[in-house]
């Protein structure tokens, strides 16, 4: 390869995107540039970004990408690679918890979209695609995480209200949401793990609901967040769906967000080889550009060879998606390899970058600190290989 290792230069090229997707990625490219990239340290540091970047992001069309146009989205024209493309742009910055924490609305606002009232549907999504309101996805709980039959937080039903008690933690975007899409039990002792499930839509400023910000090893600024609920009312209008039918929003909507997670692992990986090749190239060892010792070509070579099997993968399901199919199988398994390549590959550039990718300030010191998160959020490693295997009839 001639070319200079860049973000662009490591992207595979797709028979299945047209110039409607690198006009979307040139749009998205330059909201990244002009209002994400200059603040991303700062941001880090602070441990919070701007409120309004939400509203920013909705009106260059990042939050309304896929969702309906009677609410503010923009579907028509619209596929699956249009939101991959999104989730590279924004990873371009080298912030997981930017990205995490921008789009929240991509977990929390799809189970209201597939299965609530007309009338729910209409009171919370426009103000959320506008980014003036923002929602949070509660299912993980402190008794379980991947485990999601197991949810323990229950609503009781008393007159025309659910009465709520129990704990979500882990929660993207917790103690900023104004509202949180809840998996709670509502099923009686008879109706255990999946049966029994629901949805609620709690407004965040209701009495009883309290909030805890957690700190992390990544994702700085990211608001993540433990939640109670201590006899807090809902009412029966809130229902996201049927009563003890739950399960399946929750299931759909992990098949989306292990796409996306694996389209910003991959992502990241690109952002390490191209900061690491910029380091090699400038970085004088033993008289010598570091990029010209053979030990080092071959890191590169290895770290791409990787990004590119990943990289097919996830455009192969892309397109199995963009079909209609819901190839949960591989999805698993995507995910698994997109976020061991990004493990490997951010080693990989620490190693060569050495004491400067020590440094905060480094995107690739921010990702190599957010390989974890990404392994472990939207399916654990452990979770998602044995659901493949479950999915192969073993």
């Amino acid at each position: 390869m001639t070319e200079i290792l860049d973000f662009d230069v490591t992207r595979l090229p797709s028979p299945h995107t047209n110039d409607s997707h690198e006009a979307w990625r040139h749009t998205v490219r330059g909201f990244v540039t002009r209002e994400i990239a200059p603040f991303v340290d700062e941001w880090d540091e602070a441990g919070v970004f701007p409120r309004d970047l939400h509203q920013k992001a909705a009106a260059v069309g990042l939050l309304g990408l896929g969702m309906p146009e009677e609410y503010g989205g923009v579907k028509d024209g619209i596929d699956v690679f249009h939101t991959i493309i999104a989730s590279e742009e924004l990873s371009r910055a080298g912030s997981g918890g930017l990205v995490a924490g921008l789009m929240t609305h991509g977990i929390g606002l799809p189970p209201i979209l597939a299965l609530g009232s007309d009338e729910l549907k209409q009171r919370i999504a426009p103000s959320v695609l506008t980014g003036e309101k923002l929602i949070a996805l509660c299912v993980t709980e402190p008794s379980g995480g991947s485990d999601v039959a197991n949810v323990r937080t229950k609503a009781v039903r008393e007159g025309n209200n659910y009465i709520v008690n129990g704990e979500k933690t882990f929660i993207t975007t917790g103690c900023r949401a104004d509202y949180l899409t809840v998996a709670v039990r509502t099923g009686g002792p008879d109706q255990k793990g999946a049966a029994g499930l629901s949805f609620l839509l709690i407004e965040a400023n209701r009495n009883g609901v309290s909030r805890t910000r957690l700190k992390k090893m990544g994702w700085w600024m990211s608001d993540t967040a433990s939640i109670h609920f201590d006899d807090v009312e809902v009412p029966i209008e809130n229902l996201i769906g049927q009563e003890n039918a739950g399960f399946a929003g929750i299931v759909t909507n992990f098949n989306m967000e292990r796409l996306t997670m694996a389209a910003q692992a991959i992502a990241f990986t690109r952002v390490c080889i191209e900061d690491a090749a910029a380091w090699a190239r400038e970085r004088q060892t033993f008289g010598k550009p570091l990029a010209k010792h053979q030990v080092i070509r071959h890191k590169f070579s290895e770290m791409l060879r990787q990004v590119n099997a990943s990289a097919a993968y996830l455009d192969n399901c892309a397109w199995r998606v963009s079909k209609g199919e819901s190839p949960i199988a591989d999805l698993s398994l995507l995910k698994v390899q997109a976020t061991r390549t990004m493990e490997f590959c951010a080693r990989e550039a620490m190693q060569i970058l050495g004491g400067a990718g020590f440094m905060r300030g480094c995107r690739v010191e921010r990702i190599y600190r957010e390989v974890r998160v990404m392994a472990i959020g939207g399916g654990s490693e452990e979770i998602m290989n044995d659901l493949a295997a479950r999915q192969m009839g073993l």
